[in-house]
């Protein structure tokens, strides 16, 4: 099965890389416009998927992910729109000029080809994916969690019609429905037919990607996102940006989980902090120091353990840690954080410029709120995942990342001394 949808996607992505943008865009509209009126179907798949979620006992924060409603297909439907309205990079120049030999040369975005996708209880990636995949002439393979079958199945279903009706192949976005894992194994060895995997899910799913896999695969996903409050940070304004951090969507991996409050602000920052995140529904897991600070405030108190700062929470929960520093809250997020959204809140421009500078994350923040780290917030569209390693792509990968290139030469005739 594998092996025919492998050749079926290299053959469409021969296709799809000789389309015009307005091609690409008449596709994408078409996918676009089919979400909302085959709404029905999609939305009731959904609906199957979830009550066999909570059968299952899938946590809250999973089946906040899995779930979708008319509100939410039609945010994804708006986002593919979003991506009509992007630059194309493909045929892009992105640099070049005549060599002394009278050679002139230049290097020009070309799609990357088939590229894979292996994701967890997350129904819209299907969609993001598709339409970045095919806004930059790429196909796609993908592999949604067992979780979400019936949905990815119809969403598939919709975008292949569009495909279709547009006279290109469906072979160009495919889905394996089957929720067996020996077939996530195989995906891994289809060097032969996919330039390019991203998992998108848990760290069990990342690390037996990078040992098994025989593709280029680009990580991310996993957010231990820290803010540091610093001895200089307002604290109404302060606290503002921790509640978005934290309770905007506690489900993704932009959201915080770990606070690193100094020392020199803790006494009077903590009971403030208690009062709020109390009224958030907010409990804290608090270091030694921090909970005798905390014990005495409304929110719900308990001490932290060692393991919680090197895991996501993805619900309303929040580490509490009290630093001596900025070197010791810099140390922390060097030895727990997975270089994926780190902010400060501060009002000193030496220790933001610190910060920024010797904290490696994929994203840093100065007095802004984690929660930034997605690729339609920075202008990107929908994005197929946040990178946290350093070669190809780093950060929300848009659609350039979703392309490599081509160095062509131009001559006359031209022979090499």
């Amino acid at each position: 099965m594998l092996e025919q949808m492998g050749i079926a996607a290299k053959a469409a992505s021969y296709k799809l890389a000789l389309l015009s943008s307005r091609e690409k865009n008449r596709v994408l509209e078409k996918i676009a416009d089919y979400l909302e009126a085959q709404s029905h179907e999609i939305l009731l798949a959904n609906e199957q998927d979830l009550l066999e979620a909570r059968r299952n006992g899938l946590s809250e924060a999973m089946l906040d992910r899995l779930a979708l409603n008319p509100a939410r297909l039609k945010g994804i439907a708006d986002d593919v729109r979003q991506v009509c309205k992007l630059a194309d990079p493909v045929g892009q120049v992105i640099d070049g000029g005549l060599l002394d030999s009278g050679l002139r040369i230049e290097r020009r975005r070309v799609p990357l080809g088939v590229i894979g996708v292996i994701y967890e209880a997350r129904p819209n990636v299907t969609v993001d994916v598709a339409s970045l995949c095919l806004k930059t002439g790429n196909a796609a393979i993908l592999r949604g969690g067992k979780e979400t079958w019936r949905t990815n199945a119809a969403t598939v279903k919709v975008i292949q019609q569009a495909l279709e009706e547009c006279g290109l192949p469906a072979g160009a976005v495919q889905a394996i429905e089957s929720p067996e894992r020996e077939l996530v194994n195989q995906m891994l060895r289809m060097d032969k037919y996919i330039d390019m995997l991203i998992p998108r899910g848990g760290a069990g799913l990342h690390k037996l990607c990078r040992e098994q896999s025989t593709i280029p695969v680009i990580t991310g996903g996993i957010g231990v996102c820290h803010i540091l409050v610093d001895e200089s940070a307002e604290i109404e304004p302060a606290l503002k940006v921790i509640v978005n951090a934290k309770t905007q969507r506690p489900s993704t991996c932009n959201t915080v989980e770990t606070l690193l409050v100094h020392q020199d602000i803790a006494a009077s920052f903590l009971p403030a902090l208690s009062k709020q995140m109390a009224e958030s529904g907010v409990t804290l897991h608090a270091d030694e120091q921090a909970l005798a600070l905390l014990q005495s405030g409304p929110a719900k108190v308990e001490a932290v353990k060692t393991e919680q700062y090197d895991d996501e929470f993805l619900s309303l929960d929040l580490n509490v840690k009290i630093v001596a520093d900025l070197d010791a809250a810099i140390d922390h997020i060097r030895q727990h954080g997975t270089q994926h959204s780190d902010a400060i809140l501060t009002r000193t421009l030496r220790n933001a410029d610190r910060f920024i500078n010797e904290v490696d994350s994929s994203a840093v923040y100065v007095n802004a709120s984690t929660r930034f780290t997605d690729g339609g917030q920075f202008g990107l569209g929908a994005e197929v995942a946040v990178s946290t390693q350093k070669l190809h792509a780093r950060g929300p990968m848009g659609l350039e990342a979703l392309t490599t290139y081509k160095w062509i030469g131009f001559g006359d005739n031209t022979v090499r001394a």
